[in-house]
């Protein structure tokens, strides 16, 4: 069911003076994320023509834009991606890891986003399979889905991953599971200050190639000496792992993927209300404690889609990762390895219908069968700014 307000609603009546007024500013990148959203499912994306057999009931069925940035096309790519993930599940409980960078980090990875979330992604994983290996604490091989996420609530810049792991993996010379403690899987305070090591340490070598680039007000930390003493109180303060208690059982891990892992920068349904005013909608205030967690906050027009805009990630970035018994082209065989040891059964496939299931939509008025009489033709293309025109991304 289509949501009462959409992004794309606010694309299309502000997107055209946003665009006119930041000419030169937006990345051919971010234009083009703006007019897939504006033009999702509407006839500029080519459709089809359904007429029930029966009653004769037509209707139109336009194209969605697929795109990732798009909050009414990441449903459908959320279940698909999900029903290739349920064989990967064990029956074991699974835990939710969430490592966070620091603010003065996070003004630095707004403007080396491929490098930096990159960077994220790597020391993150490696300080969890490092500490999971030790014997000091778990002494096995584990398997992580990590997900970058690059908002807070309220669409600022916070860029975070968040993790799903079983409780335990297999042993270093795989010969068992070693199942972690009920409630507790790794110390958050070794995880985060292994954490801290390897960015910085690889922060600072990606600065020493000369591979970072700095703008505005961070334009001052492209010296050498600078970007240390940016650095300085960063490597003094403790830098936030997140560890929560794990899920009931591998449903709940499905249903917490399926909110998590194609999630965009903000859902229709967290919109309220659009006009003249701005935009308003609903965000969590992590500061607070119950129902008073729950807050509504009004945004100019232009902030809102400043802010949207942030979160465009850079073209071919994958924002799922998957690492240790998960990773790669070994994965398959590192699962049933785990099976095995755990003596579970392998996931059972789905039983074949004794019939064809018929896929003709239904007939919305008297329960018959659609059928495509007529196909509409994509009339829309995405265009870039004028060539002459010099590119760079909004300031944070």
């Amino acid at each position: 069911m289509r949501a009462s307000l959409e992004v794309a609603d606010i694309f299309r009546a502000a997107g055209p003076a946003y665009r006119a007024v930041h000419a030169g500013h937006l990345s051919l990148h971010q234009l083009q994320i703006m007019s897939a959203i504006e033009h999702c499912r509407t006839a500029a994306m080519g459709g089809h023509v359904e007429a029930c057999t029966d009653c004769g009931h037509w209707r139109i069925a336009y194209n969605s834009c697929r795109n990732r940035h798009c909050p009414r096309c990441q449903g459908a790519a959320a279940r698909t991606w999900l029903a290739e993930r349920e064989a990967d599940l064990l029956p074991v409980g699974y835990f939710h890891v969430v490592f966070t960078l620091p603010a003065e980090i996070a003004a630095i990875a707004f403007h080396n986003k491929a490098l930096v979330y990159d960077l994220l992604f790597r020391a993150a994983s490696d300080a969890m399979l490092t500490i999971a290996a030790d014997p000091k604490h778990l002494g096995a091989r584990i398997g992580i889905t990590a997900v970058l996420h690059t908002w807070g609530s309220a669409m600022t810049h916070h860029p975070h991953v968040h993790m799903i792991v079983p409780g335990g993996g297999i042993a270093r010379d795989g010969s068992r599971w070693i199942t972690s403690r009920p409630a507790f899987l790794l110390p958050v305070r070794v995880l985060g200050a292994l954490f801290r090591r390897l960015f910085l340490t690889r922060l600072v070598a990606l600065h020493h190639a000369g591979q970072l680039a700095f703008f505005g007000r961070l334009a001052h930390l492209a010296d050498r000496q600078a970007f240390l003493r940016h650095l300085a109180p960063v490597r003094k303060k403790r830098w936030v792992v997140y560890a929560k208690a794990p899920f009931a059982g591998p449903e709940a891990v499905l249903a917490y993927l399926s909110r998590y892992t194609h999630r965009v920068a903000i859902s229709n349904s967290r919109l309220l209300g659009f006009d003249e005013g701005g935009v308003t909608f609903r965000y969590k205030d992590y500061r607070r404690a119950g129902a008073g967690r729950q807050q509504v906050m009004t945004l100019a027009t232009d902030e809102f889609i400043r802010r949207f805009l942030l979160h465009v990630l850079p073209k071919g970035f994958h924002r799922i990762r998957h690492y240790g018994l998960l990773a790669g082209s070994t994965h398959k065989a590192s699962i049933a390895r785990a099976r095995t040891l755990l003596a579970a059964a392998p996931p059972s496939a789905p039983d074949e219908p004794e019939e064809p299931v018929d896929p003709r939509p239904r007939c919305p008025c008297c329960g018959g069968r659609m059928i495509v009489v007529e196909t509409v033709p994509r009339w829309w293309q995405p265009r870039g700014p004028p060539a002459t025109a010099p590119i760079r991304n909004i300031a944070a």
